[in-house]
C-alpha cells in the first residue's frame, strides 16, 4: 500500500479537490509519507486522511498539507525562485516540513514536544533533507532571531493569531494557520503583510489540534 500506484491515487484525489500547483503536487508525489508513520499505519499513508502520530497529535490530511502549501506559495513567477525563509510552527513527525523544505531555500521549524521533534529530525535526515533547522519551544513565540520570514505555516490552532507571528512576517509575506477552538470550530486563514497592514481571508473550515501557548513538553 506504499506503491507508486497508491501515491498516484492520492495525487488524483488532490486534483479532484482543487489543488492546482504542480510543484506542490510533484513534491507530494515523491515524498514518502509512509516513512512518517508507525509501521502499523503505513498501509494507510496515502489515504487522504489525518492519522495519529502519538502524543495526541496527528499527521495532517494530504489535502490540508497541499492546500496550506499552495496558499502560502501563491502565484510565484519562475523568476522569483523559491521563497528564501520559511517558519513552520508544529513540526510534528516532519511530513509538512519535508514538503515545504523542497519548495523553499531554508526552513526553521518549532515543535513543543521533544520526542516528536527528534523523530522529525531523524526522518528528514534519512531523506537527505539538510535545509531545515529545528527548535524545541513554544510555537506561538515563533523564532524571532531568524525573522523576517517570507512564509509562516502553522499546523496547530491558536484561539487568535499570535502577534509574535505577525511581527515576524516579512513585508509581502504570507502566513497560513488555523484559528479557533476544537469545539467552537476552526477556520484556515491566509494572512498577507503589506508594510504595517495585514489582510486576511478565510480559506475553509478545518479541524487541527490546539496550539498550546506557554507549554513545552519533554
Amino acid at each position: 500500500m506504499t506503491s507508486q500506484r497508491t501515491r498516484e491515487r492520492m495525487i488524483a484525489s488532490l486534483l479532484d479537490k482543487g489543488i492546482k500547483n504542480w510543484a506542490v503536487l510533484d513534491v507530494m508525489r515523491t515524498t514518502p509519507r509512509h516513512m512518517f508513520l508507525d509501521e502499523a499505519l503505513s498501509h494507510r499513508a496515502y489515504e487522504d486522511t489525518a492519522l495519529p502520530i502519538g502524543f495526541n497529535q496527528t499527521i495532517s490530511q494530504p489535502y490540508v498539507v497541499a492546500r496550506m502549501t499552495e496558499a502560502v506559495l501563491g502565484q510565484r513567477a519562475p523568476e522569483q525562485g523559491k521563497p528564501a525563509r520559511v517558519l513552520e510552527i508544529g513540526t510534528g513527525c516532519g511530513y509538512q516540513t519535508a514538503v515545504i523544505s523542497q519548495l523553499a531555500e531554508r526552513v526553521w521549524s518549532v515543535e513543543r514536544i521533544q520526542p516528536l521533534l527528534e523523530k522529525a529530525r531523524k526522518n528528514l535526515s534519512v531523506l537527505g533533507i539538510r535545509n531545515v533547522r529545528f527548535k524545541h519551544d513554544d510555537g506561538s513565540l515563533g523564532w524571532a532571531e531568524h525573522a523576517p520570514f517570507d512564509i509562516i505555516i502553522a499546523a496547530a490552532a491558536p484561539q487568535q493569531v499570535p502577534s509574535e507571528l505577525l511581527n515576524q512576517l516579512a513585508d509581502g509575506g504570507r502566513l497560513v494557520l488555523p484559528v479557533g477552538s476544537e469545539r467552537g470550530g476552526q477556520e484556515l486563514l491566509l494572512i498577507e503583510r503589506h508594510g504595517d497592514e495585514f489582510s486576511s481571508r478565510v480559506l475553509e473550515a478545518v479541524n487541527f489540534v490546539p496550539l498550546y501557548v506557554g507549554q513545552v513538553q519533554y
